[in-house]
């Protein structure tokens, strides 16, 4: 018996004939086309059907996935069978130990005799030494971009992954502000992609407040071979403008102590091939500390210690061939891709084992296309409000945490969480999103009820009760204060976000080109940006949007939790001056029709940045842009 991913019955030619359709589309993808490229030659259409032209009608006429419904139709995988994984610390090395030549300010283009290519990728020095940074930093950290293996499931076979260091997601780098760190990032990758993926990659630190040339930025890609030296000065902003050092203190330790950061994560950002390289397992965690977030609940803000009971976690949804089980993307789907398999950390729906007492989880959505409503639920009472405790929106604390029923997150959004197991001493609880999603373009804004959603996480609080000497949340804590709005701007720019006729996805009408600059931001100067989401008289589409290097605060348009009746409930007022979004972000979610006003201070580097959709699908097809920081801008007002 035959099935699609509705649970419809179907004739077995029918799903042969879909299962054909699907494996030809891979082969499509293994060529290295991007979706550009197709509408380009005129092979695809807006709907995402492949196009009877050139000996291509044997190349079957159905949508994206192996249902020909738009959806995946994974083989079957029995859930909460497989622990957890806490990935590795990555560890700091002597300058002296890297491999290859020593770290130089200006790129190392010197002939590689064994590629025939420069040593290094990079194209442009390193701002940070002119500025007083210290050259090379005292840490440094080597990474490898190379194919590895990875047990998803044990009901599937191992999966063929592209890793850092060969595991996905990557090791977890834990940095310190003031210490700055050089990564050198070397591309091993293999030159057969395996079905899919670019071998050329760029990666990109989000959420940082990096240089631009360290920033990976989308066109900074390099080769097979090569190497990449990325410093990250971990530095707060503000050190060379409204922060500046006073008389007798160091660059390393300027800045606004209110703009630390918490919770970054890595991830590849070459153009146009964004989205499969990250499906692929391109990403990890990037942990940044100081004096008041210390990571031991005995000093500074009293959070949960970390890693022992601070936790990250990496949220993904992908599909699996029903005919081989093993990892499979799909391209040909106007709107994303939805997968029908949960992983947390590379597993699906594994189990973690806590004790009975108050534990950091950072929650990380990183895509490609889903979004996540979290709540904890509990199998025995399914009527219960589990309430937790918000800490941070994006990296950034919040000024005090917030009680929430739930936290949503669009693709690339985070959330620190703080949870009292000992609540639930002796029971099983889950991580369920309950928020419904039926395609890529974004949620249809109902809620389903507890145990009718995605179960992500089994967790199973039957660890042995230990001190817990972390704050309570219910006492008030204060964190950082939020830096003011109350400033003119120098300019307020305003942003369409858009799909074409031929169904490619546009900003202002325009698509992404590496060698345009659309504006140009004075260095040190305040703006107001405004995202508008019209969808050009199409169906509704969701965009969560990021802007690299400088993160926001949100003015006007604040999102909030989607309700039960298809409506929205908010944990703040239209300012956003309160509640979960009171806080400084790198991402904002930008629903139909909808437009949102953004505060924006642009300090310290100069160069190049993006802006795009952080739903990869659309972000690499091309709904991104490129913006500069200049020491003289303009102030063009529809960029």
């Amino acid at each position: 018996m035959y099935f699609d991913v509705h649970g419809n019955k179907i004739s077995k030619s029918q799903w042969k004939k879909m299962y054909a359709a699907f494996k030809n589309r891979q082969e499509i993808i293994k060529a290295g086309l991007s979706r550009r490229d197709l509408v380009k030659m005129g092979l695809l259409t807006s709907a995402g059907y492949l196009m009877a032209k050139d000996g291509l009608s044997a190349w079957a006429q159905t949508a994206s996935s192996s249902s020909g419904s738009g959806q995946c139709a994974s083989p079957p995988t029995t859930p909460f069978t497989m622990q957890l994984p806490i990935m590795p610390q990555k560890q700091p090395i002597a300058v002296t130990s890297l491999a290859g030549p020593a770290p130089t300010i200006q790129p190392n283009t010197n002939i590689n005799p064994a590629t025939g290519l420069a040593f290094e990728g990079r194209t442009r020095a390193h701002q940070a030494p002119a500025l007083g940074f210290p050259f090379p930093p005292p840490v440094i950290h080597q990474v490898s971009q190379q194919a590895g293996q990875a047990n998803m499931s044990n009901q599937l076979p191992l999966q063929t992954i592209w890793g850092f260091d060969g595991i996905s997601p990557g090791p977890t780098y834990v940095e310190r502000y003031g210490s700055p760190v050089l990564v050198r990032n070397f591309n091993n990758l293999p030159s057969s992609n395996g079905g899919f993926g670019n071998p050329s990659v760029s990666t990109h630190l989000h959420n940082g407040h990096t240089p631009s040339e360290s920033d990976g930025f989308p066109c900074d890609f390099f080769a097979r071979g090569q190497y990449y030296d990325q410093y990250y000065p971990n530095v707060l902003a503000g050190f060379n403008s409204d922060h500046k050092p006073a008389k007798g203190q160091s660059i390393l330790t300027a800045g606004d102590i209110n703009e630390s950061l918490s919770t970054l994560w890595y991830h590849d950002h070459r153009v146009d091939f964004t989205s499969q390289n990250v499906y692929k397992g391109l990403a990890g965690f990037y942990l940044l500390f100081n004096q008041f977030d210390t990571g031991n609940e005995t000093t500074g803000f009293r959070l949960p210690t970390y890693p022992t009971f601070d936790i990250p976690m990496l949220f993904a949804d992908r599909c699996f061939d029903p005919g081989t089980g093993l990892l499979a993307f799909d391209l040909f789907n106007l709107d994303g891709i939805l997968g029908d398999k949960f992983l947390v950390n590379g597993v699906i729906q594994p189990v973690l084992h806590v004790h009975p007492r108050r534990y950091r989880l950072r929650w990380l959505n990183s895509g490609p296309s889903r979004f996540y409503q979290i709540y904890i639920t509990d199998p025995n009472n399914l009527s219960a409000n589990n309430q937790f405790w918000q800490i941070s929106n994006d990296g950034n604390l919040l000024p005090t945490p917030v009680l929430v029923p739930a936290v949503q997150m669009g693709v690339a959004e985070r959330a620190d969480v703080i949870i009292d197991f000992s609540q639930f001493a002796g029971k099983t609880i889950y991580l369920e999103n309950r928020l419904q999603q039926v395609n890529g373009r974004g949620p249809t804004g109902q809620v389903l009820a507890a145990g009718q959603g995605n179960l992500l996480l089994q967790i199973v609080v039957d660890l042995a009760a230990v001190a817990d000497q972390s704050v309570d949340p219910a006492t008030g804590p204060q964190f950082y204060a939020l830096p003011s709005t109350n400033v003119q701007p120098l300019v307020t720019r305003n942003f369409a976000f858009d799909v074409t006729r031929d169904g490619q996805w546009v900003i202002n009408n325009q698509f992404m080109d590496c060698n345009t600059i659309r504006f140009t931001i004075t260095q040190n100067s305040v703006e107001n940006w405004r995202l508008r989401n019209d969808n050009n008289g199409f169906p509704a589409w969701t965009h969560p949007v990021h802007i690299h290097f400088e993160e926001h605060q949100i003015l006007q348009g604040a999102p909030g939790l989607a309700g039960s009746d298809g409506g929205t409930f908010t944990f703040s007022s239209s300012s956003a001056s309160t509640g979960v979004n009171a806080a400084r972000k790198d991402v904002v979610r930008v629903g139909p029709n909808q437009d949102v006003l953004l505060f924006f201070r642009f300090r310290d580097w100069l160069g190049r940045y993006p802006m795009h959709c952080h739903n990869v699908v659309h972000e690499d097809h091309a709904m991104m842009l490129r913006w500069e920081i200049a020491t003289v801008g303009d102030t063009n007002q529809n960029p």
